[in-house]
């Protein structure tokens, strides 16, 4: 029987990472270039490499899995459709005014992001809801029809439909913008009882909002993109990455973007996971550093935190962990994840105070840092490590990328340790200990911010620059363990793999106190019921059902998400919610209410299927028995204290004969690994580089 085949593809901004396995278990991998602002154009470019390669005919292909950052990148270059906003009379402000937080409290300069939806796009209906759901004052066709004409000829490409208080009456809202779709013909709506059914109108505006400014971008790159895998001859599945580590159909995908916008950096999050389980470790820190930022995430009891909401824009993406104030609120689920912007592809510049700075721009793909030779004069952090010997001073990538040291030290010497008055050596040291401390805060903001001790932690390095500071990263939070798994740089695509599907819903209730036991159960059997009927085929047979309750103390305007006790529910389970929210308050907060019970806000269920996840395995652990095990050695930098120093460089094959000591480099195909004076390493049973403090 011929094995079908599985292929993950996770879109970077400066390499496409592509992992085919098999179903008895073959890999095979590509890393190239990828390819802005038209990103599909690599992904079928590396296909069609990638299947001639293996020798593998196009309709072996079962299914595509894709991790990108298409949804991203359009709001961050705020690039997105020309987007209007339909809302409830007296309503129209509420994108601007937006909530009390300030990402920077004592700069005076900080302005807030300007709107995705400029104000004379922001339209108003005499339609209005109370409370509980009951049609106060229903909008006339009249009045639809001139709101409509007025959208229209403003040029938009897509509408938000979000009225005040329709999470309790959503067929409502829906009425209303079935009456816009058919007056505005080729036009998106997005509408905020199909994608946020939640209360708080701020937060389901923001969202829905998102959806819609994104929403055409995202229909025509994944429609273009299907169409070249099927001009390709690959007739299998097309699923996408949603923030919250699940897959979903492209077709979703296409009508909900607003799920898919941290969608590379969950599927990293994903693969780290399933390693985690596969080696026994239960408490672990993803740290994934990639061409242009760095995230970080806290895996603990074998599962990643899911954020209730998150911010992106305002120049980058903000983080779940970090301040917020400084971007679009998403409320979706999604896990949390801390971003940075530092990564290979960061310029390293001085600023006008004479400070130096690494990141947040990056040189990404196009040119890409200097030493690609490609026309980047600015130096990134990829020329520091050039620089400092840590990287091959010939080939990275496979030797899909060349690499000039010379173009290296002419626009480092040039551009940062000329300017700052430091010599070439000490100021790339500098560039790799400003990035290092740039990326403390976001494990900062994932454990200790969280009230969690990173020492109790391992942690994952991944990413095609995570390894590299991996140890640095650990050593700053006293973590006496790093772990770099095979195929490092290509960790997120492996994530896409290994990932469930997923489908989620969530029900604001309208009696938040006192919950009665009884309904609460049938209201989470209906959700489960209608999620169940989401699943088909062989993904209908593995189906998981979990459920969530998001919590507050009254008065508080926050809430904590906590698990709940699956079956029927009594008095009981609602005491057990109860602790279990006291807990993770204190855990979190440092402290927990003592007078009032904690009212239930929101219920969600989250319904997932392994099916096809169990397959994608193979993929996490690599045979190292085979292949050559040196590199010709090079002058390493490891700062002012050790200096330079002629340093081995290794393949993973060289560990397989026990424990070593540093300094050395491990050079793979997609990852370079740096191991600094003062750490040991040693190869585990699945192939991962384990790192430890002397």
């Amino acid at each position: 029987m011929v094995p079908g085949y599985r292929l993950g593809v996770d879109i970077g901004g400066t390499f496409t990472d592509m992992v085919l396995v098999s179903d008895d278990g073959a890999v095979h991998t590509l890393k190239i270039l990828s390819s802005p602002p038209d990103f599909g154009r690599a992904v079928i470019n590396g296909l069609t490499q990638l299947l001639e390669m293996a020798e593998i005919a196009p309709t072996a292909v079962r299914d595509i899995l894709h991790g990108t950052t298409v949804a991203t990148n359009a709001i961050l270059e705020m690039r997105g459709a020309n987007t209007g906003l339909v809302t409830s009379t007296g309503f129209r402000d509420v994108l601007e005014l937006g909530r009390m937080r300030h990402p920077s409290l004592y700069d005076m300069t900080w302005q807030k992001p300007l709107p995705l939806v400029p104000r004379r796009l922001r339209m108003e209906l005499d339609f209005r809801l109370d409370a509980a759901g009951a049609v106060l004052r229903e909008a006339q066709a009249g009045e639809i029809d001139t709101v409509a004409g007025q959208l229209r000829a403003a040029g938009v490409e897509a509408v938000a439909v979000c009225f005040i208080n329709s999470h309790a009456n959503p067929d409502a809202e829906r009425k209303v913008a079935a009456a816009l779709r058919a007056a505005l013909p080729g036009i998106s709506v997005s509408v905020s009882a199909e994608i946020l059914p939640e209360i708080k109108e701020y937060e389901r505006t923001s969202t829905t909002v998102v959806n819609a400014y994104v929403q055409p971008i995202v229909d025509r790159y994944l429609a273009d993109l299907e169409g070249g895998i099927r001009a390709s001859g690959v007739t299998g599945g097309f699923r996408i990455m949603q923030s919250s580590g699940g897959l979903i159909e492209a077709e979703e995908a296409r009508a909900r973007p607003v799920q898919m916008i941290e969608s590379g950096p969950a599927a990293g999050v994903i693969a780290v996971r399933a390693l985690a389980h596969r080696i026994g470790r239960q408490n672990v820190v993803s740290f994934d550093m990639g061409g242009t930022t760095a995230k970080a995430s806290l895996i603990e009891d074998g599962e990643p935190f899911e954020a209730a909401e998150y911010e992106v824009g305002g120049g980058m993406n903000t983080g779940h962990g970090l301040t917020r104030g400084g971007g679009y609120t998403i409320r979706v689920p999604s896990i949390d994840i801390s971003e940075v912007g530092a990564g290979g592809g960061s310029i390293c510049w001085v600023d006008t105070g004479g400070g130096a700075r690494v990141g947040p721009r990056s040189a990404s793909a196009d040119p890409g840092p200097a030493c690609y030779g490609r026309g980047g004069t600015a130096p990134t952090l990829t020329d520091a490590n050039v620089v400092l010997g840590y990287l091959s001073p010939h080939f990275i990538a496979g030797g899909s990328q060349r690499i000039e040291p010379e173009l290296a030290r002419k626009a480092l010497a040039d551009h940062f340790a000329g300017p700052l008055g430091l010599g070439l050596l000490e100021g790339a040291f500098g560039a790799y200990r400003i990035a290092v401390a740039a990326m403390s805060k976001a494990i900062r903001a994932v454990t200790s911010q969280r009230g969690r001790d990173p020492r109790d932690f391992a942690l994952v390095a991944f990413g095609g620059a995570g390894p590299m500071y991996g140890a640095a990263m650990a050593t700053e939070f006293e973590i006496e363990t790093v772990i770099v798994p095979p195929r490092p740089g290509l960790f997120s695509a492996i994530g896409l793999l290994v990932a469930d599907i997923q489908h989620h819903a969530v029900m604001s209730l309208a009696r938040r106190q006192a919950i009665d036991a009884s309904d609460l159960t049938e209201r989470f059997e209906r959700m489960e019921k209608d999620l169940r009927g989401r699943f088909t085929g062989g993904d209908a047979s593995a189906v998981v059902v979990e459920r969530f309750a998001d919590m507050r103390y009254r008065g508080q305007s926050s809430e904590l998400r906590i698990p709940v006790p699956d079956g029927r529910l009594d008095e009981n389970s609602i005491r057990e919610m109860h602790a279990r929210f006291d807990s993770e308050h204190e855990r979190t907060f440092g402290h927990r209410g003592s007078q009032h019970a904690p009212e239930t806000l929101n219920i969600r269920v989250r319904a997932r299927s392994a099916a096809d996840a169990r397959r994608g395995g193979s993929a996490l652990a690599h045979h190292t028995a085979d292949g050559e095990t040196s590199l010709p050695a090079r002058e390493a930098y490891f700062g002012p204290t050790a200096g330079s120093m002629e340093t081995p460089v290794l393949t993973r094959a060289a560990l397989t004969g026990g424990r070593r000591a540093g300094p050395f480099i491990v050079e793979e195909m997609d990852s370079t690994t740096l191991v600094p004076p003062g750490w040991n390493v040693s190869l585990d049973g699945y192939g991962n580089l384990i790192m430890e403090a002397a």
